[in-house]
């Protein structure tokens, strides 16, 4: 009776507020896929590890890669407009060659990292004053290979990469493929019970995908909760995602308490 009412209550959650707090009861389900945690390491914040460093992961030798064409500059903006379609897809194609793709791990485990975010990049202190600095756009991806924040400047006028450095311990906001993965790996897993029950419940049909449900979410961060289970003490140098779900055009389903390490791909019920 008690988890029937739970999961009834569930659906008519309002809002997408997400801090639980509160003693935290949990369950740890390791889920298929490989675990692209490095847990030789400690907790290290915005430890910086030099380009040259990123070799090929664990897992074998990358493949050879092929060589592939730069886009053209295309359309360009001005000053600090934001970046367009066509310096979008130059910025990524320059950031990371095929060759260097193959050593690194995106959120489903597949070669090559997980891109997070394409973004202007300011202009260094030296051509602050300067009438019209080059653009640069800043590459963000994340290895789940080795769990590493990969950040590179593209020079967009000449094509070159300027810098780039990766970091352990920093967590940005979750791209909306990560927490499609996650709300996935809650649908297999035995805790996500509950939320196929409800949607069943409420629309008489069977929940097999993520595309069945809008959701958005973020990165579980710890230092904001009150308690942390044993199981999610990594997440930070693990990246970890909480979700909220509804139904489309229907009501709320509480995923709130289920809390995904998708580097270790496991779910953890928390509170």
């Amino acid at each position: 009776m008690y988890e029937k009412l739970r999961r009834h209550l569930g659906k008519v959650v309002a809002g997408t507020a997400m801090a639980v707090t509160g003693t935290a009861i949990m369950v740890g389900v390791t889920l298929p896929g490989t675990a692209g945690a490095d847990d030789t390491g400690g907790r290290a914040t915005g430890t910086v590890r030099a380009e040259g460093e990123n070799g090929p992961d664990a897992q074998g030798a990358p493949e050879p890669g092929t060589v592939a064409s730069v886009p053209p500059a295309g359309a360009k903006g001005v000053g600090t407009d934001p970046l367009t379609d066509d310096e979008l897809k130059r910025a990524e194609a320059l950031a990371l060659t095929p060759p260097a793709r193959a050593a690194y791990r995106d959120v489903e485990g597949e070669r090559g990292p997980q891109h997070l975010a394409t973004v202007l990049a300011e202009p260094p202190p030296a051509e602050a004053d300067a009438p019209a600095p080059p653009r640069r756009a800043e590459v963000r991806y994340y290895d789940y290979g080795r769990d590493e924040l990969i950040t590179r400047t593209v020079n967009l006028d000449t094509g070159k990469v300027e810098s780039s450095h990766a970091q352990r311990g920093v967590q940005p906001s979750a791209h909306p493929g990560e927490l499609r993965e996650a709300l996935q790996l809650i649908l297999v897993s035995p805790l996500g019970k509950g939320v196929r029950e409800d949607y069943k419940d409420a629309t008489g049909k069977a929940l097999t995908s993520p595309d069945q449900l809008w959701f958005n979410g973020d990165v579980y961060r710890t230092y904001r909760e009150a308690n942390v289970p044993a199981a999610l003490a990594k997440c930070g140098e693990h990246r970890c995602v909480r979700l909220v779900t509804k139904i489309r055009n229907g009501s709320w389903i509480d995923t709130r308490n289920l809390i995904v390490d998708l580097s270790a791909r496991t779910v953890t019920r928390v509170g």
